[in-house]
């Protein structure tokens, strides 16, 4: 696998709380969308950074921006292979008087005016790990409390890094985790946030079903070729171009060690079927009207 700098987005939709609204959706009052000029497989950054009013997102896809704006997570959008491939920055400003929690609407707005994107709804039957507290409780490291949490005017960060040596990712707001050297660390996660990343890892989305509240840290050892196997998905699920000999070592791979390091801290991922939304675009720019 080429190095190359990726972004595990789950955490990031997640970052902004449902909002119900019984008013028009806001939009961004100056937004400038260009075609990214990094490249992720010579080495490249992509994430979102949140300061204030302004908002800037390097190097995504626009399934990742389509992901960020309805609050789903990436193998929940579907169609053409490019949403998935070309990569967008994008930098906005948040109006005065809107809180960043409705910037997912604002990203609406966004995509229906400048990529005039076309989408519909439906559910589809998706196998899934369902996360779960395994028998005889909890046994993880509850996260110490985080001195800066009710500093909400902080920037929000959230911007990975990686190679085939490993990958490394900071969630913003204290969070974080790297998987390298055969050891997946996680600091300061919640479940929803945990299932999510470690869904990056495996062959098949994740859905938390353990009720459990607060932050933890974690700490899970695995095999070497469930760390070449784990490592591959990363990449595939990032949109990384795989090559074809690394791709075939993911036919019928499973990662028992992940399990088994899970199990002692008090998890364990139950193999279902779950119908889950999915968002089809139908139709879309591959270039966005100009700026």
């Amino acid at each position: 696998m080429k190095t190359t700098k990726i972004l595990a987005l789950g955490a990031i939709f997640g970052c902004f709380s449902a909002f119900a609204q019984n008013t028009p959706r806001p939009e961004f009052e100056v937004a400038t969308i260009r075609p990214s000029i990094q490249d992720l497989q010579a080495g490249a950054t992509a994430g979102v950074r949140i300061d204030g009013a302004q908002v800037r997102c390097a190097a995504l896809t626009l399934k990742d921006y389509i992901g960020m704006a309805y609050r789903i997570k990436l193998y929940q959008v579907s169609g053409p292979d490019w949403i998935g491939s070309d990569r967008f920055d994008i930098s906005a400003t948040i109006p005065a008087g809107i809180p960043a929690a409705q910037m997912p609407e604002m990203m609406q707005r966004l995509l229906e005016d400048r990529f005039q994107i076309k989408i519909h709804r439906e559910k589809k039957d998706f196998p899934v790990y369902v996360l779960e507290v395994a028998k005889g409780g909890l046994k993880a490291q509850e996260s110490d409390p985080d001195p800066n949490a009710a500093d909400a005017k902080a920037p929000l960060t959230i911007a990975g890094s990686g190679s085939s040596q490993g990958i490394s990712v900071n969630l913003g707001r204290g969070s974080s985790y790297s998987f390298a050297n055969n050891r997946f660390e996680a600091n300061r996660v919640d479940m929803p946030t945990l299932a999510a990343v470690l869904e990056r890892f495996v062959d098949r989305p994740i859905v938390d079903m353990t009720d459990v509240t607060g932050q933890y840290d974690f700490a899970l050892p695995v095999t070497d070729e469930d760390y070449r196997v784990m490592l591959i998905h990363a990449g595939v699920n990032a949109g990384v171009n795989v090559p074809p000999q690394a791709l075939r070592l993911l036919d019928g791979a499973s990662t028992p060690s992940l399990f088994d390091a899970l199990q002692r801290v008090g998890l364990k991922l139950d193999a279902r079927k779950a119908p889950l939304d999915m968002i089809i675009v139908d139709d879309s720019r591959k270039t966005p009207t100009e700026n």
